[in-house]
């Protein structure tokens, strides 16, 4: 059951997937459907592989010119349908340069 469901998060998330970062960094409430304060224009690449049976690792990349002199602090996944499939908060990175490149990852462990 793991590794369909590990399976299925892949699937999703490289079926026309999308990614988000964003300034806020508060708690993610379970009501949620967006980033606290998404940064518009942002822009974005999402790749899912699974690592092991039950381990999903997402990678992020943000061009650096979308969010020059900016600090992030959460980045969300979503489906083709625009559902957050996860949101992660953390202390906040930046400010960046718009030569930049930023790498986030992400790794999910399904249980």
């Amino acid at each position: 059951m793991q590794d369909l469901l590990a399976t299925q998060v892949v699937s999703l998330v490289n079926s026309s997937g999308t990614a988000k970062v964003g300034l806020g960094g508060n708690s993610t409430f379970p009501s949620q459907t967006d980033l606290d304060i998404p940064i518009s224009g942002a822009t974005t690449t999402v790749v899912a592989t699974k690592s092991d049976e039950n381990v999903v690792q997402v990678k992020i990349t943000v061009a650096g010119s979308s969010i020059s002199g900016k600090v992030i602090r959460e980045v969300g996944v979503f489906d083709s349908s625009n559902n957050m499939l996860l949101r992660q908060n953390f202390t906040g990175i930046g400010p960046f340069s718009s030569t930049t490149t930023v790498e986030i990852f992400i790794f999910l462990e399904v249980e």
